[in-house]
């Protein structure tokens, strides 16, 4: 899999988060995966949560269109978007 991955119903994105950052941001490329530094920290579900809502945002998809499906207790994550493509991903993200 790519930083981006195409499937049935939308994308797949390979990221590596960084929880409790200064700010939250898309950081560029880390190795095979997307850098994302979220404010939050890695408690309750807190730096997940925050990871989506800035995916939705940057996407520009409803938070209802994204999914954690790897991941959900590392820095290594896998998240699915419903009904955007590639192309639209690859530049709404700036990649």
């Amino acid at each position: 899999m790519g930083v981006i991955e195409r499937t049935a119903t939308g994308i797949r994105l390979r990221l590596h988060v960084q929880p409790r950052a200064s700010r939250s941001e898309l950081a560029g490329r880390h190795g095979d995966a997307i850098k994302v530094r979220v404010t939050a920290p890695p408690l309750d579900g807190a730096a997940n949560e925050a990871l989506l809502r800035l995916l939705a945002v940057r996407l520009q998809v409803p938070l209802s269109a994204l999914s954690l499906v790897a991941g959900g207790s590392g820095r290594s994550k896998v998240v699915a978007v419903e009904a955007i493509s590639p192309e639209d991903a690859s530049r709404r993200l700036g990649l």
